[in-house]
């Protein structure tokens, strides 16, 4: 089914609703009330305990975990929320195919998770519903292919090994290359619709694509024209994403029409050179028509990470943004701890941002192809960095005002590098989760158990934070 066919499905039958929250009426939120201030963990299972720390020369686990990516709210039960993972834990490591990932678990299936809130505060996984090809096979971490916005990562096994199409085989360039999979994804957004389906945006393309309740791709949509398997494209300008930060946040507008994304960091547009700014970009996408608009998000330090976004309104949006840093000094130790670390949410409104489509074209204003909207010969990206952003402003190209509603660090002290999750659960009340990276960590491409402290292994967490959304 197509995404125009279900959507119109929807339609039909009436479910579609403008509601700004959660509208879920098989449970209660009491919750929220009494939720440990300290955060509740996620269970995890171990997916391998037998490698050894590159550190402290021990063994260590790596867990699955991993459900930090995204969150969001069940559509049909108010005490239960969905979380997905990424690719699967994973390292940076330069072997002898080049540069590329370490997969200590290379045959990992990405996953979305559906996690339940006692009254007490605990969590539980409900069920786990991994991702999957049209045909119904599973899908893998793996990075795509070079056409489909593969950066030339080799994926290599956790003994230095290349991950191949067949490993039981030597490497061979044509019968038994590096193995690559085109339906991989390395998913950072999650969408959760009322008929059971979801839309999940990733860093590989990025691509956005549709699955049914169990799994299974339906639809997808990304800036590469040739790929036959989309329904729309994204403007071309996204191929340009910076390697391992892509579409990291990925909401649906409250009547379910308009996906709305947000890239993490600046795009390398039209080069590397362009990339350590502030300017990021957020594109909407209606499931109607397939038009795509796009708006400007400043962030507060060059090369922050934009982690999440999540709907309010129609044009309300909160947004994560954050830094890299761990406020007790994470793998590294105390002597690393940063108490200014930066895990900030904040409201949005897209009215207030300019929409680039309504820019006049000049002999010094031009659209690019590839590059989008172009000043003075300069890509968005090279004239503000060039320029500055009071420059952009008078040529009437303006960024979405923002608001900040919540500090993690003074309002939970919180411990964690990522916040990558966001869970609204009513005008009040913000759930919050970080993203643990399986526990796993790395130094000069050697494994290691991922810590917030000395001793403290991380974990998903999920927080629950009391704090005026909707600015009234």
């Amino acid at each position: 089914m197509t995404s125009k066919i279900w959507l119109a499905s929807l339609i039909s039958v009436g479910v579609l609703s403008g509601c700004t929250t959660n509208s879920a009426t098989t449970s209660t939120t009491d919750f929220v009330d009494d939720f440990p201030s300290q955060g509740s963990e996620l269970p995890y299972s171990v997916l391998r305990n037998d490698l050894i720390d590159g550190k402290t020369n021990r063994p260590f686990e790596i867990r699955n975990g991993g459900f930090g990516s995204a969150m969001v709210a069940n559509p049909s039960q108010a005490n239960q929320f969905y979380a997905l993972t990424d690719r699967g834990p994973n390292a940076n490591y330069d072997g002898g195919y080049g540069k590329g990932k370490s997969f200590p678990v290379a045959s990992y299936t990405p996953r979305i998770g559906l996690f339940e809130v006692d009254a007490g505060g605990k969590v539980t996984m409900v069920k786990s519903i991994l991702l999957k090809r049209p045909n119904g096979s599973l899908i893998s971490g793996l990075p795509n292919t070079s056409a489909l916005g593969g950066t030339g990562e080799t994926p290599y096994h956790a003994d230095g090994s290349p991950v191949l199409m067949d490993d039981s085989k030597p490497y061979d360039k044509t019968t038994n290359p590096i193995k690559l999979d085109d339906y991989g994804l390395d998913g950072e957004g999650l969408v959760a619709l009322k008929d059971g389906t979801f839309w999940v945006s990733d860093e590989y393309g990025p691509h956005i694509v549709h699955f049914d309740s169990n799994g299974v791709e339906i639809g997808r949509i990304n800036a590469f024209k040739d790929d036959s398997r989309n329904v729309y494209h994204l403007p071309a300008v996204f191929a340009h994403r910076r390697a391992n930060r892509g579409m990291e946040g990925l909401a649906i507008t409250p009547d379910e029409t308009t996906l709305v994304g947000i890239m993490q960091s600046t795009l390398q547009n039209p080069d590397k050179a362009a990339q350590k700014s502030d300017l990021t970009r957020i594109v909407t996408v209606n499931l109607t028509t397939g038009k795509t608009e796009q708006y400007l998000y400043r962030q507060e330090k060059n090369e922050n990470s934009n982690s999440e976004i999540s709907a309010l309104t129609t044009n309300k949006f909160l947004v994560i943004e954050r830094d890299g840093a761990f406020l007790l000094g994470g793998p590294g130790g105390d002597s690393k701890a940063k108490p200014n670390a930066q895990k900030h949410v904040y409201r949005i409104d897209l009215t207030t941002g300019t929409p680039l489509s309504s820019i006049s074209l000049s002999d010094s204003v031009k659209r690019d192809d590839s590059h989008g909207l172009m000043i003075e010969g300069l890509t968005l990206e090279q004239f503000a960095m060039k320029n500055g952003w009071d420059a952009l402003s008078d040529r009437g190209v303006k960024p979405v005002n923002k608001a900040l509603v919540v500090d993690m660090v003074k309002a939970a002290s919180y411990p964690h590098d990522k916040m990558e999750g966001l869970w609204v659960i009513d005008d009040h009340h913000l759930g919050v989760l970080n993203d643990d990276d399986f526990a796993t960590w790395s130094t000069k491409g050697k494994l290691e158990q991922k810590l917030l402290d000395n001793t403290t292994v991380d974990s998903n967490k999920l927080y629950i934070i009391k704090a005026d959304l909707m600015g009234n």
